[in-house]
Parts: C-alpha cells; sequence; structure tokens
C-alpha cells in the first residue's frame, strides 16, 4: 500500500504577489495562484509597501480558496500550512503570516515558517531528485542578491550578499532612468535585445579579490551620469536619444550586471569546490543571465551542473514556499503561533 502523500498549503506575500499554491510531496505542484499587482505599482515605478499590503488583505482569502480549490483538495488533505515570514516588508509578509496562523488554528494543521529566500533556492530544486552536492546558490531578485553554500535544503550557508542595491533594483533603476516601463528586468532585457553590450564601459564592482558581496549602486550611478552629466545639471539626454542609443545603454548596463554576477559565482564555486550551480530569483529569468552561467559551467573544469528556476517559479510564488515546507515537515520543524514576520532574514 503506498504512503499518503504530504500536502502543504503554501502561502507567499513578501513583496508585491499574493500567492497560493498545494504541493504534494515538495515536487507535485497541484496549484498554484498569485495575484499580481505589477499594474498597481507601475506608475511610481516600484513597490509601494502600504498599496501592496492593502492588496494583500484584499487578495488573500480569494487567493487561498482559488489554491485550494484548483488543487481539488478539501481541509482534511491539508497536511501543513506554510507560510514566508522573512524577509520582505513587514507590512506586506503580517497578511500572510496573519492568515497562516488562522488557517493553522482554525483547521488544526501545522505550521511551518520559511524564509523567502531560501525558497528562492528551492525553486530551482523542484524537478531534481539528487542535485551533486556542495553547491553554490544565486538567488537575484528586486530586495536582494546573495551567494549561499548549498549543502541541505535546511541549512544553506549565506557566503554574501548584495551590501547596497540588489541586481533587480538596479534594473528598476536604470530603467526609470532610460524611461522604460516598470518592471525594469524585463524592459532592460527587451531593450537590450537591439543594442551592442560592448558600446559603453560601464563599471565592474568586484569589492576586492576574494570579496563574495555585491554592490551595484555605482554601476546605477554610472548610467545616470552618462544620461545626464557628471554634475547632474545637463539636459537630460534620454529625451533626445535615439530608439539604438537607449537599446546600447541597456545592452551595456546588463552586460555589466551578468558579468559580476558569473564572475562572483565562479569565485564562490571555486572557494567551496562546488559541482552544481543553482540559480532563482525573479533575476534569474534573465536569458542573458541564464545563458552565461550555461557557459561558465560547460567550460569550467570539470563542467558543473546548472539548475534554473523554472520561469514561472522565478518571480515570487507560492509554489516554492511549499515545497521546502514538505522537508521542514518531515523534519519535524515546526513554528508556534506566536510566529512573527521580519523584515530581514
Amino acid at each position: 500500500m503506498q504512503d499518503k502523500s504530504i500536502n502543504i498549503l503554501g502561502i507567499e506575500t513578501s513583496c508585491d504577489e499574493t500567492a497560493a499554491a498545494v504541493v504534494a510531496d515538495g515536487k507535485i505542484v497541484k496549484s498554484s495562484v498569485i495575484a499580481s499587482q505589477t499594474k498597481l505599482h507601475e506608475k511610481y515605478g516600484g513597490v509601494v509597501p502600504e498599496l501592496a499590503s492593502r492588496a494583500h488583505i484584499e487578495k488573500i482569502y480569494p487567493v487561498i480558496a482559488e489554491a485550494i480549490a484548483q488543487a481539488n483538495v478539501v481541509r482534511d488533505d491539508i497536511d501543513a500550512i506554510a507560510v514566508a515570514n522573512q524577509p520582505g516588508l513587514t507590512i506586506a509578509l503580517i497578511v500572510g503570516v496573519t492568515a497562516a496562523k488562522t488557517l493553522s488554528f482554525t483547521w488544526n494543521k501545522p505550521l511551518i515558517a520559511i524564509n523567502h529566500l531560501h525558497a528562492h533556492l528551492q525553486s530551482a530544486m523542484l524537478s531534481e531528485d539528487n542535485p551533486q552536492l556542495p553547491a553554490v546558490a544565486l538567488i537575484v531578485s528586486g530586495g536582494h542578491t546573495c551567494l549561499y553554500d548549498y549543502r541541505s535544503s535546511l541549512e544553506p550557508l549565506l557566503l554574501g550578499s548584495t551590501i547596497d542595491d540588489a541586481a533587480g533594483e538596479a534594473f528598476d533603476k536604470v530603467a526609470t532612468i532610460l524611461k522604460l516601463p516598470y518592471p525594469g528586468g524585463p524592459s532592460i532585457e527587451k531593450a537590450a535585445e537591439k543594442g551592442n553590450p560592448d558600446a559603453i564601459k560601464f563599471p565592474r564592482s568586484m569589492l576586492g579579490r576574494d570579496s563574495l558581496d555585491f554592490s551595484f549602486s555605482g554601476i546605477k550611478t554610472a548610467v545616470l551620469y552618462y544620461c545626464r552629466g557628471q554634475n547632474m545639471k545637463g539636459q537630460n539626454k534620454v529625451d533626445s536619444m535615439s530608439e539604438q542609443q537607449i537599446a546600447d545603454i541597456a545592452a551595456s548596463f546588463q552586460a555589466a550586471v551578468v558579468d559580476v554576477l558569473v564572475k562572483k559565482t565562479k569565485r564562490a564555486a571555486d572557494k567551496i569546490g562546488a559541482n552544481t550551480i543553482l540559480l532563482g530569483g525573479g533575476v534569474a529569468a534573465n536569458n542573458q543571465l541564464r545563458t552565461r552561467l550555461q557557459q561558465m559551467c560547460d567550460s569550467d573544469v570539470p563542467p558543473k551542473k546548472l539548475l534554473i528556476a523554472p520561469k514561472q517559479y522565478c518571480t515570487d510564488n507560492a509554489v516554492m514556499v511549499a515545497s521546502l515546507a514538505y522537508y521542514k515537515f518531515k523534519a519535524g520543524l515546526f513554528a508556534e503561533l506566536t510566529l512573527e514576520p521580519k523584515a530581514t532574514g
């Protein structure tokens, strides 16, 4: 007789996506529902926390109900409730945490607390049962750029992170400078398709020979100075630039960011003797980053395996939350109903 599947209901509200999903045994995605707030924040060029929180409050229970309906399960089929409680916008996290604690209490189900960044790592593992470890995991998103020593889904060790702007944040800010639509990542990538990545030599900040931290504020400022002049008093050149000139800036900026991400990942892999590279987070959807990392893995001696989150699970979602929660469930790592959201983690 086959053992019963473990069904986890995952909830994610760390930033501007209200998401819920039901995942069985950490791998089988029974449902995934996401209410995006992109249109809500578009005119501001970034996420407005208060607006995000209000939208989460409006959407959270309809999204959860839809995820359960799509999975064709009832509450008795759910074995645990998982929620991302860190890191993120506190005012947004609290909506998901409150909903999860309420369901945990009323349904009498275990509560599992999930680190949002660790969940992004898990999204790269959805189709892999036996990865060759150790691995270096690169998480690249709007709010975070991090490298991890990944030896277990339950205990990833942070190797380095951003000391200022995250890569995704730099994409958003440069898109604003170039007057491209929000969110900046897809807009920059689309514009860069027609551009020359060698047109402008933007800086690559490596922060010293052995550093595994990141800094993208310098390249953002370099683009700003390129468009407005060093004293910031010149006319914004973007208004008079051709489509090709905008494309060249976008391509050159993208190339510089990708260069840093790939070189730092290679540096981390060499340091820990990694056999595998994991890639997750919103910027992991960038095709240039995917291609360059694959080239790096293929050319290394010995070659490394690259595991990338499927594009639909690169941006914030609840599948990654429920998937990681399965392994915490098996390990008996449950949270109390006193669980609180944390902005950092």
